[in-house]
């Protein structure tokens, strides 16, 4: 079994499936309600991304893995450490970059998403597609895998506290 269907096996996990792009207010709506539903201590939001810099017409050198979380210390920087952790053991501890200012390695930022729900949040930047290397990895099955494998371990290693 891997990472990925262990993780199914034992948790709930939902995901948007829509083609249509769902504004973030209606997001941050849905996992209230899961909250309201399950109790907001038995739900975890993480937002999977990558990154992109300048504007599409060169290829260029921003690299990194990165977690944000929401201004202040709450239950998501535990999360965002165990996720940068998993990342560290996934892709290499050069390529993940953090914010270090209060003790943990999560940028703190007032994104919509980490702000307006009322678990824990995080929101992962893998890589940059605007990055040649980095896209070379994040296109074959193998790095969309690290990726996947990244995440789910650090969500069990938080998840098993």
């Amino acid at each position: 079994m891997n990472a990925s269907e262990c993780l199914q096996s034992h948790y709930c996990v939902e995901g948007v499936l829509q083609e249509a792009d769902v504004p973030l207010k209606e997001r941050a709506s849905r996992i209230n309600a899961r909250c309201a539903a399950l109790g907001k201590e038995n739900v975890i939001l993480v937002s999977i991304h990558a990154n992109a810099a300048g504007n599409g017409s060169k290829w260029l050198n921003a690299t990194c893995w990165s977690v944000y979380t929401s201004k202040g210390q709450t239950k998501a920087d535990l999360l965002a450490d165990d996720l940068a952790r998993a990342a560290m053991k996934y892709l290499g501890s050069k390529a993940v970059r953090g914010d270090f200012a209060d003790g943990d390695i999560d940028y703190e930022e007032g994104f919509y998403i980490l702000k307006h729900t009322i678990s824990p949040a995080v929101l992962t930047e893998n890589l940059f597609f605007t990055n040649e290397d980095d896209l070379a990895f994040l296109e074959p099955k193998e790095g969309k895998q690290a990726i996947v494998d990244l995440h789910v371990e650090g969500i069990i290693d938080y998840l098993s506290r």
